[in-house]
């Protein structure tokens, strides 16, 4: 039985979201059980609250605080202490939980998740990962989405290899292809900083650690030209909010062709089966539930305005990476990689990198070399 923590006062609506999703949820996972944090006494005013409450895989856990999303990360840190969010995370630090799920403020979650948790040896800083749908019909994994806006070389090998985990363990894809997103595919492109992340998550390739493919560009994400795209979070969330708007801007679209004349009545009735259909593959909703990667404890982050076909979808995800034991496949690929991660690596590794090239490659595109 894998057991979800679920805040249940996260997100900008709250129990009117997270208590449909829950329950729909339970329907869906007949294995799956969930604990649902929060203030009771505003979850009871939900008509579901007693159909929850009575459910024999489900579990009220009381919190008498909750972070808003204006709150500051000294606030939800220091002062509430018994929030539904820390609660949530509370569980999962303890053993009752195998992952939390919360649409709060994602500061404060990152803040709070880290200091309950801690992050995994060799990970100097969490990433947020989700993924964003490709022209394949696939989705391609972005981190860092903006928990980090300032990264160093090191940082983005270790969202390569995170990211690796990730995709491994739930998508079934042992070696999953990393690109490093730059303004161009030429290693000689992108600032300094860039230009060691390359060479550095080339010689991890070449020792086995990561698929790394190259650099790739800002259209590759959404063509899917790699299973994985590394970056910082600046850019790492503007590209997210960039897919969520495209798909917002679809459905305008169609709206707004069915109600001008005649017309545009009969050409929108045509093309309306692609035009849904495209809108579908690219609705963000279906991706929701980006991973907070590099801690000893999984948390999954919803998106604040999630509903609750979208907050399901991030239980979904929690529930698959538990189920897949993720954070065990994260230590696993830290530990493969550790020559490489942190300061303490030896130079040599990377002056071997042409060196390391030429050495015979696996089936999947990685040498067997260490």
């Amino acid at each position: 039985m894998i057991r979800i923590a679920v805040d249940a006062m996260g997100g900008d609506v709250g129990p009117a979201v997270t208590l449909p999703a829950s329950l729909a949820f339970l329907e869906g996972h007949p294995e799956a059980a969930l604990l649902l944090v929060g203030q009771p006494e505003l979850m009871a005013v939900h008509p579901l609250y007693s159909r929850l409450q009575a459910h024999a895989r489900c579990q009220i856990v009381a919190a008498s605080e909750v972070v808003t999303m204006d709150d500051s990360i000294e606030v939800a840190l220091r002062r509430k202490k018994n929030s539904s969010m820390r609660v949530a995370l509370n569980q999962v630090s303890e053993g009752v939980a195998q992952a939390a799920v919360s649409g709060g403020n994602t500061g404060a979650l990152m803040a709070i998740a880290r200091y309950v948790l801690k992050t995994l040896d060799g990970i100097d800083r969490p990433a947020i990962a989700s993924q964003l749908p490709n022209a394949a019909g696939r989705a391609t994994t972005v981190l860092d989405l903006g928990a980090n806006v300032d990264c160093t070389e090191d940082h983005l090998l270790q969202f390569a290899v995170l990211g690796s985990a990730l995709v491994a363990s739930i998508d079934d894809n042992p070696a999953p292809s990393v690109g490093l997103l730059n303004i161009g595919e030429e290693a000689i492109k992108g600032g300094e900083m860039i230009k060691k992340a390359g060479k550095l998550l080339q010689a991890a390739s070449n020792c086995g650690d990561i698929n790394f493919f190259g650099n790739v560009e800002g259209n590759d994400i959404f063509k899917g030209t790699t299973d994985i795209v590394v970056c910082d979070g600046f850019v790492g969330n503007v590209a997210l909010k960039t897919s969520e708007g495209l798909a917002n801007m679809i459905g305008d679209f169609i709206k707004a062709e069915f109600s001008r004349n005649i017309f545009t009545k009969a050409a929108a009735l045509l093309s309306y089966p692609v035009l849904s259909a495209f809108k579908k593959r690219f609705d963000h909703r279906r991706y929701n539930g980006a991973a907070l990667l590099g801690l000893r404890g999984l948390v999954f982050k919803s998106h604040g305005s999630a509903d609750a076909f979208a907050f399901e979808r991030a239980l979904n995800r929690a529930y698959d990476a538990a189920r897949n034991n993720l954070l065990e496949r994260v230590r696993e690929r830290i530990a493969h990689a550790a020559p490489l991660l942190g300061a303490k690596r030896p130079a040599t590794l990377i002056e071997m990198v042409p060196v390391l090239a030429t050495l015979p490659a696996d089936p999947h595109g990685s040498t067997t070399a260490h």
